[in-house]
C-alpha cells in the first residue's frame, strides 16, 4: 500500500477521526463501495471515511435519517454472513410534546435494510408501531455529496477543485451533481420511491400516521452516474434477488470447508464472504480489490498474494490475477511512473486526482515485488490446475518479467533485484513495507538507495525455478537450464549476504552499499515461504520468529520489540499483519516446524474471536497479548483486506501440507496437522482437473485420518504422515 506512518510521507492517510469510536459497516458491489455507521447514516464528519463511493470518489458525504428530529435508538446492527445486506433494527426513544409523552420508547419498531447492486444503494425503511395508540411521525432524510477524490478524504490537500452543480429537485427525486477538474460531471440521483412532504437541497420529509399495529414501508435509492452513463437503479428487490444469485454462481466453483468448531467456522464463513464482497468482475477476468475504503482497486502485490492464499479453493481467481496483470504489464520506460518493460504494475486508480495527474497512481509500477510474483504465481497456478493453455498464452509476458528481473531490478549486477525510485513523487519504499521508514538500520537511520530486501530474493529464488518448470513444460530448453542456474547460485549468495549469526536471522534488506541491515523484522520468514532458506538457518529464523519479542500472542510482529524503530503502533514497524504473519507461518510448516505454524495459526484465530464480525482488518497494533483482552486495532486500517482475509486459507494449507500435482493428478497431504480445537475438518467441492472430491479429515493423538467422501474423476489422494 502507499501510504506510510509519518507526515513526512506525503500519501499518509490521516488519522483525524478514529475507526475504533464505533464499528462501521461496509457493503461493495463492483466499483461501489459503502461505508456506513451502525444506524445505517453517513454520519460522522466529512474528515471521516464514511460515505458512498464510486470509481475512486465519494458520490455521497451525508445520509441522515431522523423521525421526529431524534436519531432512533440503534437496538443492533449486523452484516449479513455472506455481506449481501446491512439489517439495522432501532426504536423511537421517549418523545414529548410539552409534558406528554406521545411515543413512548419502544413501541415504534425503526427497521432498515441497505444493499448495493449497480452503483446503487437501495435502502428499504420499515416502521411499525406496536403501541396502544396512533402515532404521527416526521420522516427525514438528509443528505449531501462532497464529490471528494479518495486521496482528500485520506487527507492529501489539493490547492483546487471542480464545481459542486445545483440541484436538480423533483418531485420525487434529487440530482446532486460535481463538474471536476478533470471535465467529468459526476451525478448522484437520490430517488424516492413515494412522494415526500418536502423536499430540497438537504433533504426531504414525509408526514407518516400510523395506527395501531400499522406498518409502513419505503424504499430510497442512491444512483452514481459518471459523465452522463447513468444505470437505472432497478429496485431494492430486483437487487437482492441479483446479488442472491450472484453469489451463488460465483461459489459454486469454490471449495467449501466445515469444521467442527463453530467459531472458527465463523472466521471461515467471514473470510470467504469478504473475498467475495472484494472480487470484482475486469475486462480480464476476476480481481480480487485490495481492500475498503483505501485500496479498493487492483494492486499487483496484493492480487498475487490473494490469489496464492485461495489457489487452492478458487483457482479461478488466480487466472483472472494472472491475465489481469499480462495485459497491464509495462511496455516502455516511464520514470514518472517507475514503470521499465515487463515490470508488472502496482496499482491502478480511477477518480479526479488520478485523472490530472495529481497522484501518480492512475497505473503505477513502483513496486519491486510484484514480477517476480506475477511469475511465482503463474508456476502455482499451473502445479493447481495443470491449465497448459493459459502457460502458452502468458509466457512471453513471463520472459518479459525475467528479463526485467536480471535487467532493470537487478541495478548492479550483483545478482540480487533492488529498488530506489526514479518518479519525483512515487513510492519511496518499494516493497510491501513501503512507509517511508520500514527499511533502516540496526541504530535506526535509513538504507541508502538502491535496496535488496530479504524477501525479493527469495521471491526471484522460487520464481525461477517455476518459471522453469514452465520451459519445461513448454520445450524452452535453453530458459529452463539458464534459470536453474540462476537460482542455485541465488540461493548460495542470499545465504552468504543475508544470514546475521549474530541475531539468528536474515537481514532486512541489503542497502546501496551492500551493508545488512541488522534488524529482526518478519521479513525473514519469506525466506522460509519461498524455500531460498539453508535448513539449519531456517531452524533458527523459525525460533526467532516465534520469540516473544517477534509473536505477540495474535501473530507475527513486522518488527521484533527493541528493536531500534520498534513502535507497536506503526504502521509497519511493530504491527501485526495477518497476511504477514500466514505467510511466515506457511514457511515455517515448509521447512517441518507444524508446531510453530499451528501456535500462529491459533492466534490469529483468538484475534479473529474477538474482533467485529470475526474479520481480521489489515493490521492492528503489536502490542503483547493480555489475558481476557483482543487486539488493539491501528485507527485506519482497511477492513475488510484481502489477504487478510486470505489468510486463513493460507493458514489451513500450511497445516495441512496441502499440495497439487497436475500430472496425475494427484492431491498431496504432507504431515497434515490440526489444532486441537478442531476434531475435525471437511472439505467439499474441491475441482481438480475434471474432477471433484470431497474430503474428510479427523485430528488424532499424533496425526490426521484421511477419508475421500465423494470422489468424480480421476483424483489421487497421498498423505504422508
Amino acid at each position: 500500500m502507499e501510504e506510510g506512518t509519518s507526515n513526512e510521507n506525503q500519501w499518509y492517510v490521516a488519522a483525524t477521526a478514529p475507526r475504533t469510536d464505533e464499528p462501521s459497516r461496509v457493503l461493495k458491489a463492483e466499483d461501489t463501495f459503502g461505508i456506513f455507521d451502525r444506524h445505517g447514516d453517513i454520519y460522522q464528519p466529512s474528515s471521516s471515511e464514511q460515505g458512498l463511493y464510486h470509481g475512486g470518489t465519494r458520490f455521497l458525504s451525508h445520509l441522515e435519517l431522523r423521525i421526529n428530529g431524534e436519531r432512533p435508538l440503534l437496538l443492533n446492527s449486523t452484516i449479513k454472513k455472506d455481506n449481501s445486506l446491512l439489517t439495522v433494527d432501532m426504536t423511537m426513544p421517549d418523545l414529548y410534546e410539552g409534558e406528554v409523552l406521545v411515543i413512548p420508547m419502544g413501541s415504534v419498531h425503526v427497521f432498515r435494510s441497505v444493499v448495493l447492486a449497480s452503483q446503487t444503494r437501495h435502502e428499504h425503511l420499515r416502521l411499525v408501531n406496536y403501541g396502544d395508540r396512533t402515532v404521527l411521525l416526521n420522516v427525514e432524510f438528509r443528505f449531501a455529496a462532497d464529490y471528494r477524490d479518495i486521496f482528500e478524504v485520506r487527507g492529501v490537500h489539493r490547492p483546487a477543485r471542480g464545481t459542486l452543480l445545483t440541484p436538480d429537485l423533483k418531485k420525487d427525486a434529487a440530482v446532486l451533481g460535481y463538474r471536476g477538474l478533470d471535465g467529468e460531471m459526476r451525478r448522484t440521483h437520490i430517488h424516492f420511491h413515494w412522494r415526500p412532504d418536502q423536499l430540497n437541497a438537504e433533504g426531504c420529509s414525509t408526514a407518516i400516521r400510523l395506527g395501531v399495529r400499522d406498518e409502513c414501508h419505503l424504499h430510497v435509492s442512491v444512483c452514481c452516474s459518471s459523465d452522463g452513463a447513468y444505470v437505472s437503479p432497478g429496485n431494492y428487490y430486483q437487487a437482492i434477488d441479483r446479488l442472491g444469485a450472484n453469489i451463488v454462481a460465483s461459489r459454486s466453483n469454490v471449495a467449501q470447508i466445515v469444521t467442527s468448531n463453530e467459531q472458527f467456522n465463523d472466521w471461515i464463513n467471514r473470510a470467504a464472504a469478504d473475498l467475495d464482497m472484494l472480487v470484482t468482475e475486469t475486462p480480464h477476468g476476476p480481481y480480487p480489490y485490495a481492500g475498503v475504503p483505501w485500496f479498493s482497486t487492483p494492486f499487483g502485490r496484493d492480487g498475487i498474494i490473494t490469489a496464492m492464499q485461495t489457489l487452492w479453493i478458487r483457482p479461478q481467481l488466480a487466472k483472472g490475477v494472472i491475465t489481469y496483470l499480462a495485459a497491464t504489464q509495462a511496455e516502455a520506460l516511464e520514470s514518472e511512473r517507475d514503470a521499465e518493460p515487463g515490470k508488472i504494475l502496482h496499482e491502478a486508480r480511477s477518480g479526479e486526482m488520478a485523472a490530472l495527474g495529481e497522484i501518480p497512481f492512475k497505473r503505477y509500477y513502483g513496486t519491486v515485488d510484484a514480477t517476480p510474483l506475477f511469475v511465482l504465481l503463474a508456476g502455482h497456478y499451473y502445479r493447481r490446475t495443470g491449465d497448459r493453455a493459459l502457460m502458452e498464452q502468458i509466457w512471453p509476458h513471463i520472459e518479459r518479467a525475467l528479463n526485467w528481473i536480471d535487467r532493470h531490478g537487478d541495478w548492479d549486477g550483483d545478482g540480487f533485484v533492488e529498488y530506489a525510485r526514479h518518479s519525483t513523487n512515487g513510492l519511496i519504499q518499494q516493497g510491501w513495507k513501503d512507509s517511508n521508514d520500514s527499511v533502516f538500520h540496526a541504530d535506526g537511520s535509513l538504507a541508502a538507495a538502491p535496496v535488496a530486501l530479504c524477501e525479493v530474493q527469495g521471491y526471484v529464488y522460487e520464481a525461477k525455478l517455476l518459471a522453469a518448470e514452465l520451459a519445461d513444460l513448454l520445450g524452452r530448453d535453453e530458459w529452463s537450464q539458464r534459470l536453474r542456474q540462476q537460482a542455485a547460485a541465488l540461493k548460495k549468495r542470499f545465504n552468504e549476504a543475508f544470514w546475521l549469526d549474530e541475531l539468528d536471522t536474515f537481514a532486512l534488506a541489503l542497502d546501496g552499499d551492500k551493508r545488512p541491515c541488522a534488524v529482526r523484522a518478519s521479513n525473514a520468514g519469506y525466506a522460509l515461504f519461498t524455500g531460498i532458506a539453508d535448513p539449519e538457518y531456517a531452524r533458527r529464523t523459525a525460533d526467532t520468529l516465534i520469540a516473544t519479542d517477534s509473536f505477540n500472542g495474535w501473530g507475527i510482529r513486522t518488527v521484533a520489540a527493541g528493536q531500534c524503530r520498534y513502535n507497536p503502533m506503526s504502521y509497519h514497524n511493530g504491527s501485526v499483519w495477518p497476511h504477514d504473519t500466514a505467510i511466515a507461518a506457511m514457511g515455517l510448516a515448509r521447512y517441518g516446524f507444524k508446531d510453530k505454524a499451528l501456535k500462529i495459526l491459533t492466534g490469529l484465530f483468538d484475534a479473529a474471536v474477538f474482533l467485529d464480525l470475526h474479520r481480521l482488518p489489515e493490521l492492528f497494533c503489536g502490542f503483547s497479548r493480555l489475558p481476557g483482552q483482543g487486539p488493539t486495532l491501528y485507527p485506519v486500517a482497511c477492513s475488510p483486506q484481502a489477504w487478510a482475509s486470505g489468510a486463513i486459507f493460507q493458514l489451513l494449507q500450511g497445516c495441512l501440507g496441502l499440495s497439487f500435482s497436475p500430472e496425475t493428478p494427484q492431491i498431496r497431504f504432507y504431515h497434515p496437522r490440526l489444532p486441537h480445537y478442531l476434531n475435525w475438518l471437511r472439505i467439499s467441492n474441491l475441482r481438480f482437473d475434471a474432477g471433484v472430491i470431497d474430503l474428510a479429515l479427523t485430528r488424532h493423538a499424533h496425526d490426521v485420518g484421511i477419508n475421500v467422501e465423494r470422489k468424480e474423476g480421476d483424483i489421487e489422494v497421498t498423505v504422508v504422515v
